[in-house]
């Protein structure tokens, strides 16, 4: 499983994008289960229309429909650990959509996250660990 950031998956989506190449290599070499949340999706969805436009925004859809880019369901356990790390983090400021991926991301004790986001994600320590492992 690879818990994916929306910086990542808008640079895969835009061949403009500086970090394309690394981060469409990285989704297209992973061989386990890409994950992301409900709120990483709308933030993904709303940036890709707002630089590419509509298709794009659809095929990205699409790929979340066709499973190719899991959605993690939030549960009220990790809405209340969202709230803990907004609250927490208010200097950064986190915000709820990468607290999202903080969350998912402590439940299922995963360690690795894709992302582009250093600034938040190398200072953030979650429960279950010193600090994530950050790619590309």
């Amino acid at each position: 499983m690879l818990i994916v950031d929306t910086g990542v998956l808008l640079a895969a989506a835009d061949r403009n994008d500086p970090d394309h190449d690394a981060c469409a290599r990285l989704l297209e070499s992973h061989n386990g289960e890409l994950v992301t949340t409900p709120l990483v999706v709308a933030e993904t969805g709303y940036l890709i229309a707002r630089q590419l436009g509509a298709n794009a925004e659809a095929r990205f859809f699409r790929l979340v429909a066709a499973g190719e880019i899991s959605m993690e369901v939030l549960s009220g356990d990790d809405l209340d650990r969202i709230a803990d790390l907004v609250e927490t983090y208010t200097d950064l400021p986190l915000g709820g959509t990468d607290a999202s991926v903080v969350a998912v991301a402590e439940r299922h004790r995963e360690t690795t996250l894709a992302t582009l986001d250093r600034r938040h994600f190398s200072v953030v320590r979650p429960a279950h660990t010193d600090g994530f492992e950050l790619l590309p």
